[in-house]
């Protein structure tokens, strides 16, 4: 391709500056890709942040009608980070306007909504990218590499959590992340997500589960107006949470291989405390995201009282090498977010996926389906 890519964003949220920042570092990191594409416009329903985002990133320009980035005969490929109830609508009609598509997680509520973004994609033809951040740590993609090399062994079990506060305090508002309707199943799909995607890249393909889940704060005030991010809200009418605070739940993997994931959005005294723990009848790996450039690695035939090493990822790993030039460096979130747009503007370009695509989403979402199959039944699952 030699023309410029045309950018755009639907959703001028915390997440649409998330993508529009990660395109605006692109010039910084992958130097050669600057050329390729150019920031068109953004799109939102609240006319303030779009001004705020034209000002930040250099969109040429704005619309608070989303239907206008598809009429724009500028924009090939475009980010929807708007709220899970719009990803379906939005993202299908993206596909079928010929336009890439890069949407953030879990698309849409359900394995209806990801399938039908899945057979949109399929249909046009186009690339399509999903926003499975926490793969793209370069310690993540250093774990996968010992384990493909088998130098932990075989794989015999692991543990994956994802324990966060954001919806811990009891006056955090009843938003549309508490509706079935608007936000779809609570913590299984804001973060169980990440976790099945994190077991399907290093360990494979999950072939039963087992589940628990629990709403432990049944009921938050309504919002008494506009709302953003996690708002708390005071005097408002109180109403019913819908969707999951906890989900536990028991993996087995094609390998043989078990696990255990667990996630909760109501963990009092823990901040985005994401992580990894993988054993190998060798080895072991272990991996926090709040400490992202670090990995735990254990390797050798001592077997007993073997003793773990941290591994500081450096240029050598992963995407690091456009980050930092040595090793121990520390990265950010965002960074995964710049790595996951330079996958997306290289499948456009190469006409090949790079990274996780709507295909991981849907997996995804069928595993999270068994997962609330199996809490409601109280039984063992198979995911197709």
């Amino acid at each position: 391709m030699t023309d410029a890519i045309g950018v755009a964003v639907i959703g001028a949220g915390w997440m649409g500056h998330v993508h529009a920042r990660a395109y605006a570092r692109l010039a910084h990191h992958y130097p050669d890709l600057s050329a390729h594409f150019e920031l068109i416009t953004v799109a939102d329903v609240t006319p303030g942040p779009l001004a705020d985002a034209v000002q930040r990133y250099g969109f040429a320009g704005t619309t608070t009608t989303w239907q206008d980035v598809l009429d724009d005969p500028r924009v090939h490929a475009v980010s929807v980070t708007a709220p899970n109830f719009l990803h379906r609508e939005i993202g299908v009609a993206v596909a079928q306007a010929g336009k890439h598509l890069w949407i953030e997680k879990p698309v849409g509520l359900g394995v209806d909504d990801a399938r039908a973004v899945a057979d949109a994609v399929a249909g046009a033809g186009v690339q399509s990218a999903v926003g499975f951040n926490y793969r793209n740590a370069p310690a993540v993609a250093a774990a996968r590499e010992l384990i493909a090399q088998g130098k932990i062994g075989t794989i015999t079990h692991a543990r994956i959590w994802l324990f966060s506060d954001y919806a811990a305090h009891p006056d955090g508002a009843l938003s549309w992340r508490f509706e079935l309707a608007r936000g779809g199943h609570g913590v299984l799909g804001d973060l169980a997500s990440h976790g099945v995607d994190l077991a399907r890249f290093l360990l494979g393909e999950i072939t039963e589960l087992s589940a628990d889940s629990a709403v432990f704060l049944p009921e938050r005030a309504r919002p008494t107006g506009a709302t953003t991010g996690h708002t708390r809200s005071v005097g408002g009418e109180y109403g019913p949470v819908e969707n999951e605070d906890y989900v536990g739940c028991l993996l087995r993997f094609t390998s043989g291989a078990r696990g255990v994931l667990e996630a909760s959005r109501v963990s009092v005294a823990e901040q985005n405390s994401y992580g990894f723990e993988i054993h190998g009848t060798a080895g072991a790996l272990v991996w926090d995201f709040r400490r992202m450039g670090e990995l735990g690695v254990s390797q050798g035939t001592t077997f007993q009282d073997q003793s773990i090493s941290t591994v500081y990822v450096g240029p050598e790993h992963g995407e690091y090498a456009a980050f930092q030039p040595g090793s121990g460096i520390s990265m950010g979130y965002d960074d995964l977010k710049v790595i996951e747009a330079y996958n997306f503007l290289r499948s456009i370009i190469e006409h090949r996926p790079y990274g996780p695509t709507v295909d991981d989403a849907v997996h995804s979402a069928v595993a999270l389906e068994a997962m609330i199959r199996s809490a409601r039944d109280r039984t063992w699952v198979s995911v197709p």
